[in-house]
């Protein structure tokens, strides 16, 4: 096997260079055509196989960060997926990690594939979607998801990923920005209200200050009653201590890895009624991606196995229990919306839902959102068959410490992979 490169770029030369190979590789179809060539292996191969194919090809090392310190709950998926794909290599292939965002911002991070600076990572397009609006539409239907705190975080991480591979729309706008999504579409969680006093009313809510992201989540807070205020996570820690907003809607993660939970302590989240979330892609930068052998495309795509398992069982459902346990701490309530507050956001919902039909993103509206729909309802349907019984968020950190060594993520792992992502493997 012919095997090349070291995926390294240095300074505005290597940056130069990538615009034009940019240009040049811009022909070439996302996923395995235009690769740097070689033989692959077949679907199922073992560690062995994989690391006898790489014994021909050169060093590989890809750049990438994670958006938490090292080994925190919140970066593991990341670097676990990463560590599996250097050892299946055989080593063949390296990642030169920064921890914490430190080589660009959530928001640029897509430049930051395109100039060089990153080969692989996690993109926001809910940040900027006015660039993304086919992600954006699917991203603000992500209400419809049920939103419990196990069943509702499997489906959620499921269904949309099947509607973004099967969208034209969705694939040619991560195309046309030079990048290749591996998991279109990953959640930390269903977003809750996070506010320094008990708001589940409507009266609770009027005239709140809400930090919020995304045109979807904005319309909702206002429906409740409040203003919503267009806020980074990163700052929410110092907004929320300083009073600047009384609440953010945000999942557990964010709260859990901002470390507000203390200033914000009584939670809102009702399985019934969800807000629109902000999830990440994790993606490859086209031009790298085409630049690698097929047996390292091929190793990427199979190990996404391990980002998807501990995307739940080891990020999500850790922060979970552990926002129950800081909110315990701090003295604070997790409950679900009153049934006044509840009423006037699934209300929103289905106003909102008739407008994303309406988007200019999508050629068929109408048949975008059914197709949301028909995967979201399959995809509860699969996990309710998983056998992995449901619990309140309030609760959640109980039933953690209770069942944490038990849970087995088989099943829903081996269904994404062959359900999703294997039609999707290069070749």
């Amino acid at each position: 096997m012919t095997g090349v490169l070291s995926v390294r770029r240095v300074g505005l030369l290597a940056a130069t260079m990538m615009v034009g190979a940019t240009a040049f590789a811009g022909c070439a179809e996302s996923g395995g055509a235009g690769s740097a060539g070689g033989d692959g292996v077949d679907a199922g191969a073992t560690m062995e196989d994989y690391q006898k194919a790489f014994e021909d090809v050169d060093q590989i090392t890809l750049l990438t960060q994670t958006p938490a310190p090292k080994g925190s709950v919140t970066g593991l998926p990341q670097e676990k997926y990463y560590e599996a794909v250097e050892e299946w290599s055989g080593g063949k292939i390296k990642f030169d990690i920064s921890y914490s965002n430190a080589v660009a911002e959530p928001a640029e991070a897509d430049d930051a594939l395109n100039d060089g600076r990153l080969d692989i990572g996690s993109v926001l397009p809910i940040y900027d979607p006015s660039e993304y609006p086919a992600n954006a539409a699917l991203i603000e239907a992500g209400f419809i998801s049920d939103q419990s705190a196990i069943n509702g975080v499997l489906s959620s991480n499921a269904w949309p990923n099947q509607v973004a591979f099967d969208t034209d729309e969705i694939m040619d706008e991560f195309d046309e920005h030079g990048l290749v999504p591996l998991v279109p579409i990953y959640n930390s969680g269903a977003n809750a209200l996070f506010c320094s006093d008990p708001r589940t009313s409507v009266a609770d809510l009027k005239g709140t200050s809400v930090g919020s992201g995304g045109k979807a989540q904005s319309a909702q807070v206002e429906a409740l009653g409040g203003s919503p205020s267009s806020i980074p996570y990163t700052e929410l820690y110092e907004s929320l201590q300083r009073g600047v907003v009384d609440c953010t809607v945000s999942s557990p993660t964010v709260a859990v890895l901002g470390g507000f939970i203390e200033s914000a302590p009584n939670v809102t989240v009702d399985p019934d009624a969800g807000f629109a979330l902000a999830p990440g892609s994790l993606v490859f930068s086209k031009t790298t991606w085409e630049s690698l052998p097929l047996v390292a495309q091929q190793l990427l795509w199979d190990r996404l196995d391990i980002f998807v398992d501990a995307n739940i069982g080891e990020k999500i459902f850790v922060n979970n229990a552990a926002m129950a346990e800081a909110v315990a701490k701090a003295k604070g309530t997790i409950a679900p919306f009153d049934e006044d507050a509840r009423g006037v956001l699934q209300k929103e919902n289905e106003k909102l839902l008739k407008e994303i039909v309406k988007t200019d993103a999508i050629k068929d509206g109408d048949a975008f959102l059914k197709k949301m729909q028909d995967d979201n309802q399959s995809w509860q349907d699969k996990v309710a068959g998983f056998g992995l019984d449901d619990v309140s968020y309030a609760d959640f950190g109980t039933w953690w410490a209770e069942n944490k060594d038990s849970i087995d993520m088989t099943d829903y792992t081996k269904a994404v992979t062959e359900d999703i992502l294997s039609a999707h493997r290069p070749s």
